[in-house]
């Protein structure tokens, strides 16, 4: 039910109640009493003040970024031409999974030799030291464990090389072979067309476990002080929708621009709706946390010059003056105004608030 049904309902609802004798309807100010009844019919709830941990913070600028100790880069070793891509930006991939075909001339020359020098070794070493020379047998090893290390060095794994040689066919030794995904992840870039010849080094992919991002907050020396790493702190690109984490490191050196040092906090869980090269707010706990009376922020609301919450006391509902102390994330500390045990109305403070009015409206006529 939105707010102007509820509306619309409550009016209706308070209307039906008992009328009072005109003296006494004169008198009445405010909001009519409710039952907790009607209170639930229109949305309305309550709870008892209490005691909530709240901490200090500083909030600073910062900027969302990849967390570089769960990425990796898909690259080259060798000159080569890009003949398939297997995988595309966004995508979600697994370990092991094929992500670009290549084709070289120096892999075709180096898996060539692989075979030749395999064939040779399985030759000597079926004949054994008995029959053929140490020279021989020593040579043919060392030529096919070089040939062994030269493929591997240039980019196939153990596993395609072991495939490669239970083929055995001279005419396998085309150049091709498979970059896979060193880690599970997403494709963050996969910057290439087919066709293209590229250098060694050239990123083809970049792989991110987006699981546990990081946010780069930065601070002047005097906002360090009291930050220390596992400080708890909040991250927010608007405000309203807060994500938990912590410090994880503190840099070691500061910007020659900015004069700022970079405070590294990650984020605790998968972010719907933050992404690498994205700015937002960083709030970082400086000191322990404190017991404080406080209250949902949705409770406080702000009636003509006062910071008021509306109170509950029997089946009547005011609204009383607050002392408003700090919000840290969905809680607002309040400094006066409020006892421990008091009931406020948590849930459907607007609505009250345009009855109210309407109320106040209603006494100037």
């Amino acid at each position: 039910m939105n707010t102007f049904f509820r509306l619309l309902f409550l009016f209706y609802l308070l209307g039906a109640a008992p009328v009072f004798a005109e003296e006494e309807a004169h008198e009445a100010e405010g909001i009519p009493p409710m039952t907790a009844e009607q209170r639930q019919a229109v949305g309305i709830l309550t709870q008892r003040v209490r005691m909530q941990e709240m901490a200090d913070e500083i909030i600073v600028p910062g900027e969302v970024r990849t967390n570089l100790y769960r990425s990796a880069e898909v690259t080259p070793r060798i000159t080569a031409q890009i003949i398939h891509r297997h995988a595309r930006m966004g995508e979600a991939v697994t370990q092991g999974q094929k992500l670009v075909t290549l084709s070289s001339v120096e892999m075709a020359e180096a898996q060539g030799r692989l075979l030749v020098t395999s064939r040779e070794w399985r030759r000597v070493k079926g004949l054994g030291r008995k029959v053929v020379s140490e020279k021989r047998y020593i040579g043919a090893k060392v030529s096919y464990q070089q040939a062994y290390a030269k493929v591997l060095a240039f980019g196939m794994t153990e596993a395609q090389v072991k495939r490669f040689l239970k083929q055995g066919d001279l005419g396998g030794a085309t150049g091709t072979f498979d970059l896979l995904s060193p880690q599970s992840g997403t494709v963050l870039k996969d910057d290439f067309v087919i066709g293209r010849v590229v250098e060694p080094g050239t990123v083809l992919m970049e792989i991110s476990d987006e699981s546990r991002l990081w946010v780069e907050a930065q601070l002047s020396s005097e906002e360090m002080k009291g930050i220390k790493p596992n400080a708890p702190a909040r991250v927010s690109s608007d405000n309203r929708d807060w994500f938990d984490g912590k410090v994880v490191q503190i840099h070691r050196r500061i910007d020659e621009t900015t004069r700022t040092l970079a405070v590294r906090i990650e984020l605790d869980a998968s972010t719907p709706g933050l992404r690498p090269g994205q700015f937002v707010r960083s709030a970082i706990q400086v000191k322990a946390s404190q017991p404080v009376v406080a209250v949902p922020k949705e409770a406080v609301l702000l009636l003509g010059d006062d910071n008021v919450v509306f109170k509950l006391e029997g089946d009547e509902i005011h609204p009383a003056p607050v002392e408003q102390g700090m919000t840290r994330g969905e809680w607002t500390e309040i400094k006066a105004g409020l006892a421990l045990g008091d009931e406020i109305v948590t849930q459907g403070a607007y609505v009250l608030k345009s009855l109210f009015l309407k109320s106040q409206i209603g006494d100037s006529d």
